[in-house]
């Protein structure tokens, strides 16, 4: 019986379905069915015939829909799966695929999947873009089917997806945007010594001005001063302007500002940098495994650059000091064109300060002469930044740098009266157009003018003689370079670059009467490239490249050097890494060092070009093997290297004995180690730092062979540390280094008579060496809060805490009565010194 009831409710169901067939399908809320099986259902019920390709709506689901008239019900077939419906006939229906989509998704962070808003949404190779609402959604209509979109937002990855993985037929996807870590996969070790400086995983160091923290000795963030805080970098003249890298001279150094190199960047006789430090982004500082994108520098490169984005909100600022003060300012124009601009000025002709008497002594001193000067400086800078687009931007920078000095010095015994006068000044325009033509594919293109002119005069008591000296260099450059980024581990950069430099040295003496006025040229055609590939675990950073130069200069030789550079840096652990790197690299422009009474015996380096001859081509080459430590707030490093640099001559470096005049041709070598252990917190960093440097001469042509280089400092070290309390900075250093070397005179027989005018019988080169130089100094800084929009700070430093007198260079001369002469150039005393900044 209980058979025959259960099959009657069967029979009665099915015939109620059978009849009503509307009351299945308008059941929208329940569960999905295959899109087929709906079309089926309607075609007995409305007594219709579809038409359509099996594999259009095989993997389509659809919940049935509550209406009851057939359009209806086709229209919501349409919005629900994307597909188009034609009406052939009464009968005959056809599905077909639309054309276009509507999209819709929900964009998040990966992190902590917080909503993205206002995240760009662009459909590529079209003009259809969205941004995301306040709930990270998007929704667009009539999309291409075979679109592809990407979503873009600042401070992540871009997310490229297919628009038909996003069709309004099922609920909206959730797509996840990944944070961008490119600058942090770079890093090996943050705050290094102290905020703002950075080791990156290819050897090259990174100092950012804005986050830049404190340094003992300074109160601003002076670009050529903080680089010498690291190992196996420092300026045996205590001057921003003859900073040596592991060993060389600073003419080996390139120093490029926005991508135009320097020729000059110290104001003041090299005791401060020529560049606002303000309006600087970032500062690249490469003592090895340099980029194939570089030439020059055989010793270092220092490449600094000023900010590039274009902010929405007006900032800048303004400070002085007891040596002079300046301003800086970003303005915003529209949301695609800004300019920014900096500008200072030395008060020194207008006030006799503490800091300025110290170092006018510095670089005056001398205690057999009366002396007055009148001496200010000044620099402003320039940039237009302008997106065209997203993906295309220009920019042009321009930097003037002036040093201007009217100088009189009286012998006291004789009452003689020589007057001086110096004008140095540098002139740069840049531009650049960098464009990023799709995800994996970026170019930039680049061009500049420098030239610097430095002119001296020189007029003895009742103008019995006038001296004129000037130095010009004028130098040209384009460089076009290709980035290729096929994913996220590898990246290929090839390009060329031309560079014309022009040298003209001038002297006119009125007596006994001589002129001379010689120009050279040197031209560089450069290819370039390299590969660049990380691990996708981040262990294993390789940079592998070669630069092919070609150098002329159309009066003596034309050359072919190729360079090859390498970097690479392996994580044994996650705290334990090896790095090794090496180059090889040329330069075809140096600085001749001319008798110290030229240019006022102060700026006497003189800029010229190689002939082949009397002044080859230099060339370098230089290996180097480490390992640094790093484990949370404590950091060790230690880097062996050797360097050897070929096709230097006796006038570029500086020589006071002998072998001053004789202009041999020759090359140095070095061998060191850099040590350095830091541990540091948010509160505090101290460290300790090693250097050790064995720096040979070797000129075949001077007796002995080898002998040391005048920059062969054999040991540095320095302990430091700063202390952070609320908005309150301290720093304190001590700096130690061994003498330089130099040569003294032949004790037995100093004098040689047999020549006219007599000359100074020397000791062996550089047998001789000063007294070991030890320097102590302080800062500190205090930030507050004038309003809620202006921010100010104060700050006090002390060079030299203990006014030791270090004497940092000694050479020797002839007076008129054939008697020896000792000069030496002593170190600054206690230079104390203050600022006062505000900036919004």
């Amino acid at each position: 019986m209980a058979n025959k009831i259960r099959l009657y409710f069967l029979f009665c169901l099915s015939l109620f379905l059978f009849l009503n067939p509307t009351s299945f399908l308008g059941q929208e809320a329940g569960a999905q069915i295959r899109l087929s099986d709906y079309l089926q259902e309607l075609e007995q019920t409305f007594e219709v015939k579809f038409s359509y390709a099996d594999e259009q709506i095989n993997q389509k689901q659809i919940a049935p829909s509550n209406f009851e008239d057939l359009d209806e019900i086709l229209t919501y077939i349409e919005s629900k799966t994307q597909l188009k419906i034609q009406k052939l006939s009464e009968r005959y229906y056809a599905l077909s695929l639309k054309e276009t989509l509507n999209i819709c998704a929900t964009v998040l962070d990966n992190f902590e999947q917080n909503t993205v808003m206002g995240a760009t949404v662009e459909v590529l190779s079209s003009k259809i873009f969205k941004v995301t609402d306040e709930n990270g959604g998007f929704y667009i209509e009539n999309v291409p089917k075979d679109a592809v979109l990407r979503i873009s937002y600042l401070g992540y990855k871009n997310l490229i997806v297919a628009a038909s993985d996003l069709t309004h037929d099922q609920p909206c996807k959730t797509l996840l945007l990944s944070q961008f870590y490119q600058q942090l996969e770079e890093v090996v070790v943050y705050e290094f010594l102290t905020k703002g400086i950075i080791k990156q995983t290819d050897g090259s160091f990174q100092i950012n001005s804005e986050e830049f923290g404190v340094l003992p000795g300074l109160i601003e963030p002076d670009v050529l001063q903080t680089v010498q805080a690291l190992p196996g970098i420092e300026s045996v003249d205590e001057t921003v302007s003859d900073i040596n890298i592991r060993g060389g001279s600073n003419d080996q150094n390139l120093i490029l500002w926005d991508g135009i190199k320097m020729y000059q960047s110290g104001h003041f006789f090299g005791l401060i940098s020529a560049f606002n430090p303000y309006l600087t982004d970032e500062v690249t500082l490469i003592k090895n495994g340099t980029s194939s994108r570089y030439g020059d520098g055989v010793s270092g490169i220092i490449d600094i650059r000023t900010k590039d984005n274009i902010e929405d909100q007006l900032y800048g600022g303004a400070g002085i000091n007891l040596i002079g003060g300046d301003a800086y300012a970003h303005v915003p124009i529209s949301d695609k064109l800004a300019v920014q601009f900096s500008a200072r000025r030395s008060i020194t002709d207008l006030i006799s300060t503490p800091t300025y008497e110290k170092f006018f002594t510095r670089v005056f001193d001398d205690n057999e002469v009366s002396q007055d000067g009148n001496f200010y400086f000044y620099d402003f800078t320039g940039k237009l930044l302008y997106n065209l687009n997203d993906s295309q931007k220009i920019r042009f920078s321009f930097i003037n740098i002036n040093n201007l000095l009217d100088y009189s010095e009286t012998e006291m015994e004789s009452n003689e009266k020589t007057q001086s006068s110096l004008d140095q000044t540098n002139l740069s325009f840049g531009g650049s157009w960098q464009s990023n033509w799709n995800d994996v594919l970026t170019s930039n293109l680049s061009t500049y003018y420098t030239r610097y002119e430095l002119g001296a005069k020189n007029i003895t008591s009742n103008a019995l003689q006038v001296l004129f000296q000037n130095n010009e260099v004028e130098e040209l450059s384009a460089k076009l370079s290709a980035d290729y980024s096929p994913n996220d581990f590898f990246q290929w950069s090839n390009g060329v670059q031309y560079t014309e430099t022009g040298i003209s040295n001038t002297t006119d003496v009125t007596q006994p009467p001589f002129q001379s006025n010689v120009r050279n040229v040197v031209r560089s055609s450069a290819l370039f490239s390299e590969a660049q590939y990380r691990s996708e675990n981040q262990k294993l950073f390789l940079r592998g490249g070669v630069r092919l130069n070609y150098l002329e200069n159309p009066n003596s030789f034309k050359k072919f050097i190729p360079e090859p550079r390498f970097s690479m840096n392996y994580s044994i652990t996650r705290e334990f890494k090896i790095q090794a790197l090496g180059e090889f690299k040329s330069q075809a422009t140096n600085q001749i060092l001319d008798l110290e009474q030229n240019f006022l015996g102060i700026e006497k380096r003189r800029w010229i070009v190689s002939d082949g001859e009397t002044l080859p081509v230099t060339k370098s080459k230089q290996g180097s093997f480490g390992f640094n430590y790093d484990a949370q707030n404590f950091y060790v490093g230690a880097e062996a290297f050797y360097k050897l640099v070929e096709g230097i001559s006796t006038s570029t470096q500086g020589f006071q004995n002998q072998n001053q005049f004789n202009g041999e041709i020759g090359e140095y070598e070095v061998k060191g180690l850099e040590f350095l252990i830091n541990r540091k917190t948010d509160i505090y960093s101290i460290w300790a730092s090693y250097t050790y440097n064995l720096n040979n001469y070797r000129f075949d042509e001077v007796l002995p062979p080898e002998f040391p280089n005048n920059l062969d400092i054999r040991h540095t070290a320095t302990f430091a540390g700063t202390y952070n309390l609320n908005q309150l900075k301290f720093g304190v250093g001590l700096n130690y280094r061994s003498g330089r070397p130099f040569t003294e005179p032949d004790a037995s027989d100093p004098i040689d008579s047999t020549f006219f005018p007599n000359r100074i019988n020397y000791n062996t080169p550089n047998s001789s060496r000063l007294p070991e130089y030890l320097r102590a100094d302080a800062s500190v800084i205090y930030q507050f809060d004038l309003s809620r929009s202006l921010k100010a700070s104060a700050g006090i430093s002390v060079l030299n805490i203990t006014s030791r007198k270090n004497i940092l260079n000694t050479y020797y001369q002839l007076n008129e009565e054939n008697e020896i002469e000792t000069i030496s150039t002593t170190s600054l005393g206690i230079t104390p010194n203050a600022s006062f900044r505000v900036r919004f």
